[in-house]
């Protein structure tokens, strides 16, 4: 029986991929007859010069550019404020998100409030905008969170210490930029939670609910591209193919997940993140193969793909035994590339369980899960990734 439901395609107008793309930043904005952009990034970014850099090609095609170097790992709704005030009180008509994840996140709640009205937080949830944001360019220096062209954006609520989940066409980018020399000296641990965050993206979303034919074929190489280039890059930070590589890979699990959604992967590492504060790529990859081993018996044969796609020989295997290989899969590349074992390194406490775990069931990612958990199901997955 055919699905009766519509999908939709996200993903922004533009996007340009290889070496020297950012030198196209600047004309691209001139192009849209633009007058000044607020390029928000964050400190570590600004002091490394790279902030100047940017603003120094958007200047030389002749658009003004102002540095907003406020945006945290974790971003927050005070970000988000104080971003919006130097968007407003320096004239921008555009914004240039310049780093990972939590630069675009940042600068994509920077521009729905600057459209929209209200804060920041009247936008958590599915489509709560009106209006779309001012445009918004978004150059990459990670291989893994694909926030640069997604229409997701997660905001810290500092009150409530957690993490919102906001799920908007209106935030879709209006051009991307992955330029891989931009990505090359990042540190190893950086770099194999960014590779580890992209993988996850790519396994939820081909194991969603929401999942169709364009998301597959997305997600299944990415996961190839992960397999075969990430430990390259976080062993040598310099290997500029297996940079460019994973540039491709984050971007194609971006196309995945942005589209096909995600699971509880995510939804439980928004807790973790809103809590401690951890970064969101480490999160993910220590709940990656506890999440999935949980959800294997919902769809095992796509769980046999994932293996192969890891590169596993599931040849003469039962479907189950088959599917089994991706849990190890994806356990041995996390181990290869040095992700920790466990949250209690990082100062977990069992008293916050229950409310990581109801948390959890309330996140917009957890819909689309394959498999649908009960409490106690999320608090022992937690548990086991302790």
């Amino acid at each position: 029986m055919v699905n009766e439901q519509v999908y939709g395609f996200f993903m922004p107008s533009v996007n340009l991929m290889g070496i020297g793309a950012v030198n196209e930043v600047g004309d691209r904005i001139k192009s849209l007859g633009l007058k000044k952009a607020l390029i928000v990034t964050d400190e570590g970014l600004f002091k490394m010069g790279v902030a100047d850099q940017v603003a120094s090609i958007i200047r030389e095609a002749g658009v003004d550019a102002v540095i907003f170097p406020g945006s945290e790992p974790n971003p927050t709704d005070r970000n988000v404020e104080d971003g919006l005030q130097a968007y407003r009180s320096n004239g921008c008509d555009s914004i240039v998100s310049l780093g990972g994840g939590s630069a675009h996140d940042c600068a994509k709640g920077i521009g729905l409030v600057a459209s929209n009205g209200g804060t920041i937080h009247d936008f958590e949830g599915v489509d709560q905008s009106k209006s779309p944001m001012p445009p918004l360019v978004a150059i990459n220096t990670t291989s893994g969170t694909a926030s640069e062209m997604t229409r997701f954006c997660i905001i810290t609520d500092t009150t409530r210490k957690v993490k919102m989940a906001i799920v908007d066409k209106h935030t879709t980018p209006l051009i991307s930029i992955n330029d891989p020399v931009l990505t090359l000296k990042k540190p190893a641990g950086l770099t194999a939670a960014t590779g580890i965050d992209a993988l996850t993206h790519a396994v939820e979303a081909y194991v969603s609910t929401n999942a169709t034919p364009i998301t597959d074929a997305c997600a299944l190489q990415a996961m190839r591209l992960i397999s075969t280039s990430l430990r390259a890059a976080v062993a040598n930070g310099e290997d500029i193919e297996a940079r460019n590589k994973m540039t491709y890979a984050q971007f194609l699990a971006g196309m995945a997940f942005n589209n096909a959604s995600l699971g509880y992967v995510h939804a439980i590492a928004h807790q973790f993140g809103g809590i401690y504060n951890l970064p969101h790529g480490v999160c993910n990859a220590i709940l990656l193969p506890h999440v999935e081993r949980f959800n294997l018996i919902a769809k095992p044969e796509r769980f046999v793909d994932i293996a192969v796609a890891l590169g596993e020989d599931v040849s003469g295997l039962s479907t189950r035994a088959a599917a089994e290989k991706a849990i190890t899969a994806i356990e041995t590349l996390c181990r290869d590339v040095g992700i920790p074992s466990g949250f209690a390194e990082f100062g977990a406490k069992e008293e916050d369980i229950e409310i990581l775990a109801e948390n959890a069931m309330k996140d917009a990612c957890a819909v689309t899960n394959p498999r649908k958990a009960t409490l106690e199901d999320i608090k022992e997955i937690i548990r086991a990734s302790f």
